[in-house]
């Protein structure tokens, strides 16, 4: 590979090189401004840590030459080359890769005019209004939206897009407790795998997680469904013999450099939400409806047909390993029973991470938002199944499941508040807990640590936190449309006091014991009154449906729907409009503001769906 980097105007070579699929190559930089050019070339056999690579040659050079240039130097078989261009702006500069034979026709010159200034502007103004007709015919957001907020909605479903990635490696899988491998490891490798998939931020979650990956895919199978089937396809690749999938996929150096060590792990025995459900039942819905050509129908047909052993077994998993002690019942297996740090136990395998729930958890827990995803899979697999007309003895039992679980008594036996009309949690639970600091002894050092403490002890009850898990039944639209607990789910998500906020739902209410609360010295709340777009568009979803079917609380939804839409539509643009990024979830105190990672266009993307009323199939 050659270099060449003079401080020049008009096109400069920085590298030449060959590769056997592509011939000879040459990259050039091309302006007509002035520049000023410098570069270093690194060996590694990496990318992640890059950033670091590049700081410390700057920093090395500052100190020698008192500048903050790149220090014009390559190391020996260099394979990373870094350029760093300085200049006055105002100013425009064209990057162009040409691949093949430079000596043949047409010249360089001509070659780098084709796909620099104004001709390369008149392309990327006719692909921007190719997008932009296209985003306009598949969403049809005409006279729901003003012009900006179209704009930002086009920005989401860009980033979300671009942050599709190809990912390879292995995940560590934990081993039992108590054994190791030879060599001390306490985790084994699962195979090498390959993952196609959106991420929720490439910039700080560039990895593929399962609990996200269905609402992202809510909005890609809407822009191009075959991207869609690619996508759901590879992670149903990813199923064990069990019918398992590690939750969390932290394929290669880079992936694995953004993970905190406690997080690497994967637990064979954890699960997390079946997202994936929703995009299917959505696809599986559309050939019932005749949305989609005929030609993707049969695609879509092929791949459901493909995909169904697979789901199959997906389910059998969570009907195996996250069953409660009752038929019926279910709750997210993992939780610390035996933590004295947290004031809550974490529930990382739900998604809801520290959303309250029973404080001593153990195997009497009954967790209702398990229950509505168990309900939405049992109905999808159901679904498909009559569809393709596959074997008759699992149609069967996928039937009586769903009748199982769409019982409105039997929900209501195991999860119902009475009183306020709240659906609740079920377990082992105390409201009586707090963190205290306390001194302990470390051989011969004192220490400060915070510790829970547990001043009266817990018993078997319906756990008292209204929340996004109290509006499960409520966003599955397992309520029935004349139902008195309708209305008292409308009546939770208007208090002022609990949930409603002017800028979306909040995640916990504020009336809640641990609203806002630590869960340990080093955990901020998270899940405990943030507002998170995810759930907000499926409660958004779940008053659209009930706006439209008959029943004494029709218009009541249907103002809502108008309010909270309005309200998550405005929030999400004020904070692009003012930042320049999505971020991961909006505070419910301050104005609004975006919190978390930001450039997190992940589920956060879901405003698009939100612009065009767009949502999910609610039931058969």
């Amino acid at each position: 590979m050659g270099s060449h980097v003079p401080s020049s105007r008009g096109p400069v070579l920085l590298a030449s090189g060959s590769h056997d699929e592509i011939d000879d190559w040459e990259l050039y930089l091309r302006s007509e401004d002035n520049l000023e050019i410098h570069r270093a070339g690194f060996k590694s056999t990496s990318m992640h840590n890059l950033s670091d690579l590049v700081q410390q040659a700057v920093a090395t050079n500052a100190m020698q030459t008192g500048n903050l240039n790149l220090p014009d130097m390559t190391e020996d078989s260099s394979n990373i080359m870094i350029y760093q261009v300085s200049l006055k702006t105002p100013a425009q500069i064209d990057i162009v890769f040409l691949s093949g034979s430079a000596s043949k026709n047409p010249t360089v010159e001509e070659r780098i005019s084709k796909l620099t200034g104004p001709m390369l502007s008149a392309r990327l103004e006719s692909k921007q209004k190719e997008f932009e007709e296209r985003y306009d015919q598949i969403f049809n957001v005409n006279n729901k939206i003003d012009s900006k907020e179209l704009s930002v909605g086009r920005a989401a479903l860009s980033n979300l897009l671009g942050g599709v990635g190809y990912f390879y490696g292995q995940s560590k899988i934990a081993l039992p407790k108590g054994f190791t491998q030879k060599n001390g490891d306490k985790y084994i490798p699962y195979w090498p795998a390959a993952l196609y998939t959106a991420v929720p931020s490439r910039s700080f979650f560039p990895r593929g997680f399962l609990w996200d990956e269905g609402f992202h895919q809510l909005v890609i199978w809407r822009w191009d469904v075959h991207i869609s089937m690619d996508i759901i396809g590879h992670w149903l690749d990813l199923l064990n013999s069990d019918g398992w999938i590690p939750r969390e996929q932290i394929l290669g150096a880079e992936a694995l450099s953004k993970v905190p060590e406690e997080f690497v792990l994967q637990y064979p025995s954890n699960g997390n939400p079946p997202t994936l459900f929703l995009a299917i039942r959505d696809l599986a819905s559309g050939i019932h409806a005749k949305q989609f050509s005929d030609d993707e129908a049969e695609k879509i047909s092929t791949f459901l047909e493909r995909a169904y052993i697979r789901l199959n077994s997906w389910f059998q998993w969570f009907n195996s390993t996250q069953s409660g002690k009752y038929e019926g019942t279910f709750y997210w297996h993992g939780r610390d029973n035996m933590t004295t740090r947290e004031l809550n136990p974490k529930t990382l395998t739900s998604g809801l991470d520290d959303y309250p729930r029973a404080s001593h958890p153990n195997d009497e827990e009954r967790h209702v938002d398990l229950r509505c995803w168990m309900l939405l899979a049992t109905n999808c697999i159901r679904s498909i199944a009559e569809f393709l007309k596959m074997d008759s003895a699992l149609e069967k039992d996928y039937y009586k499941m769903s009748n199982q679980l769409s019982d409105f008594g039997t929900l209501n036996k195991w999860h119902l508040d009475d009183k306020i009309g709240a659906y609740f949690d079920y377990g082992n639970h105390t409201e009586k807990v707090r963190l205290r600091w306390y001194d302990v002894q470390d051989k011969d050092t004192m220490r400060r640590e915070l510790l829970r403490e547990t001043l009266q002890p817990p018993q078997l009850q319906l756990v008292p936190h209204v929340g996004y898990v109290s509006l499960f039944p409520f966003m599955m639209g397992a309520i029935p449309p004349e139902s008195w607990v309708l209305e008292k789910q409308l009546d939770l998500i208007s208090n002022t006091s609990m949930l409603w906020t002017d800028y979306g739902l909040r995640s916990l209410s504020r009336t809640s014991s641990i609203y806002m609360k630590r869960n340990t010295e080093h955990d901020p709340p998270y899940w405990r009154g943030a507002i998170w777009i995810n759930m907000n568009y499926m409660i958004l979803s779940a008053l659209h449906h009930y706006s439209h079917e008959d029943g004494p609380y029709k218009g009541r939804a249907g103002e809502l729907y108008d309010k909270l839409r309005s309200n998550l539509i405005r929030n999400i643009v004020k904070n692009y409009d003012e930042t320049g990024f999505f971020w991961e979830n909006f505070d419910q105190k301050n104005k609004g503001k975006g919190k978390g990672a930001r450039s997190f266009t992940g589920w956060t993307s879901l405003v698009v769906l939100i612009m065009a009323e767009s949502y999910p199939t609610l039931h058969r």
